[in-house]
């Protein structure tokens, strides 16, 4: 298997789940920042322009990372990043769900229309009249994960998921971005610790 990558959060995600698992990836890079992703070259491998898609053995392309994600632990259950029985793997979809609404999109479009307008504009549509409310969702959205946290020390429960590291992926993201954990967020901060002390947490994403 091959993985389509680049820079970001998303590629990020599937790289540290299949480290996690111990699975090979070989690694095609795409240029997102000159737009390679936006070329017709690309376009044929994935008519959305986003990256990372997963190229099976087989010749078949899968795209968008839960879909990858969801591949991956199907063909590869242990360690269970998804979860090991129907009410384990439907706690880590709600709490994976949550992490995408409540703080991954506001994240990535208000982004999309403040600091990374130059890159993105003229590419998909960008709302810089919405940014800030966008990142003051996101923080809201931070908080909520903050109490919903409590003494837990994964965001699903006892075990690590694949919530986490998208969660994980996009706190890491948004610090970059002029969008990091308020400070006084200290379960968030301690969970953050938790999750880059893993050595999947290590492989480069920038």
């Amino acid at each position: 298997m091959k993985l389509y990558n680049s820079i970001g959060p998303n590629p990020r995600l599937v790289k540290m789940f299949a480290a996690e698992k111990g699975i090979k990836l070989d690694l095609v890079e795409v240029d997102i920042i000159a737009g390679e992703n936006r070329q017709p070259a690309w376009q044929a491998i994935n008519p959305t322009g986003t990256t990372p898609v997963l190229e099976l053995d087989s010749g078949v392309r899968i795209a968008e990372t839960a879909a990858i994600c969801e591949y991956l632990e199907d063909r590869f259950p242990d360690p269970a990043l998804i979860g090991a029985t129907p009410e384990a793997r439907a706690v880590t979809r709600m709490w994976w769900r949550r992490t995408d609404l409540i703080v991954v999109q506001p994240m990535t479009t208000g982004f999309r229309g403040a600091e990374g307008l130059p890159l993105f504009q003229g590419r998909v549509r960008c709302l810089p009249q919405a940014a800030d409310d966008l990142k003051q969702a996101t923080q809201e959205g931070l908080a909520w994960f903050e109490a919903q946290l409590g003494d837990k020390p994964y965001i699903a429960g006892d075990a690590l998921t694949v919530a986490d590291l998208q969660l994980f992926c996009f706190v890491e993201f948004g610090d970059k971005v002029g969008q990091g954990l308020n400070p006084a967020h200290l379960r968030l901060a301690a969970w953050r610790e938790r999750i880059a002390a893993r050595p999947s947490a290590a492989l480069p994403w920038l």
